[in-house]
């Protein structure tokens, strides 16, 4: 007996996956160009790039944590099939494919561009602000033990013996300037405020455009006090094309002199959060945030909107798996985030293309 399985019958009309597949599809169809530079000619026959980085997207829509569970799903899951593009009787992959294109597919510069030509799809583009912007940063913890934040010169006395020896840090001075990690030497040793405890992490930083919440650039760097300014303004020149004037939104910790007249110089305003907060003499800190821009009604409504990129951190910490990077090395996780970025936008489009203009 013989069994024919349609899996384009198999899965329903109406589920936003397949939206989210066409989605995908027309905008890997711009990256034709890049895929031929990394693929020769001549060799053995290797794993269409398209399928891997629906595969790596499938990872992080479903909060699959490792690339062994996701060809274990990929094996019996029609769904998987179907959106990778194997047939029924098309052999699963290796997980070591994986690490193996890491660097040639699944890397910064692809998956940047996979995100760029996903924003530039016309229907798309069009639910996309180009006047109205907000910036933030979040934390991605790393692949590392503290136990292997080790003096920089080989001192220090390692941990007890046994597969999770105890370690005394007691009265131990420790930096990134005199410690790295052994495991991770990209990670770098930060807390996020007072009273908070300090972690071997990244630090991610996002632009959403303010109309629908979308997530238009991304980018991560080391865990340092000015990361988040500096990105910031990173992120405004590489999006905006020209001088073009916009606002920008942020929280308190962009309130700083510096960072705002940089903003100005751009022909960028400040919609920045005023931190005012009391110092340790009880003085009021002063503000870099005048009245010429508090006074506009635009200014109240950055304030209420600038939240939303919280929303894309959760998502991508919570579902996408990225509150602890499973990679190590900055080039890495810097790929892994912007494909996050890209798959959150990716989950929000089937219900913002399907709304009422």
């Amino acid at each position: 007996m013989f069994s024919y399985v349609d899996i384009e019958a198999r899965i329903s009309p109406d589920h936003p996956v397949r939206l989210i597949r066409e989605l995908v599809n027309d905008a890997l169809a711009q990256l034709d160009a890049a895929f031929d530079r990394l693929y020769a000619d001549e060799g053995r026959p290797s794993i269409p790039p398209e399928r891997l980085l629906r595969a790596s997207l499938l990872q992080l829509f479903y909060s699959i944590r490792s690339e062994r569970q996701l060809m274990e799903r990929l094996d019996f899951d029609l769904l998987f099939r179907w959106f990778v593009g194997l047939g029924i009787d098309d052999p699963v992959w290796d997980p070591s494919v994986f690490s193996k294109n890491r660097e040639r597919l699944l890397n910064t510069t692809i998956a940047q561009e996979f995100l760029a030509a996903l924003l530039t799809l016309p229907r798309i583009k069009k639910l996309l602000s180009r006047d109205h912007f907000t910036v933030d940063g979040t934390l991605l913890k790393a692949w590392a033990s503290m136990k292997s934040f080790r003096p920089r010169d080989g001192g220090g006395s390692p941990p007890d013996a046994g597969r999770n020896g105890e370690r005394d840090f007691k009265g131990e001075t420790r930096s990134n300037e005199s410690h790295a990690s052994t495991t991770d030497p990209d990670a770098r040793l930060y807390r996020k405020g007072n009273g908070r405890e300090s972690v071997l992490c990244y630090m991610g930083h996002a632009l959403m455009e303010n109309r629908h919440g979308l997530a238009v650039r991304g980018e991560l760097t080391h865990a340092t006090g000015s990361a988040e300014r500096e990105a910031a303004l990173d992120l405004v020149d590489r999006h905006r094309p020209g001088r073009r004037p916009i606002t920008l939104g942020g929280d308190k910790a962009y309130d700083v002199a510096g960072f705002v007249a940089a903003l100005r110089e751009r022909a960028v305003t400040p919609h920045i959060a005023i931190d005012g907060h009391r110092t340790k003499t009880g003085k009021r800190r002063k503000t870099a945030i005048d009245e010429r821009t508090t006074r506009h009604p635009g200014y109240a409504i950055s304030q209420v909107i600038r939240k939303r990129i919280e929303e894309i951190f959760g998502w991508d910490k919570t579902i996408g798996g990225l509150a602890q990077v499973k990679l190590r090395g900055l080039a890495k996780v810097k790929a892994l985030f912007t494909l996050g970025l890209a798959a959150y936008n990716l989950i929000r489009l089937p219900k913002l293309l399907a709304a009422p203009a």
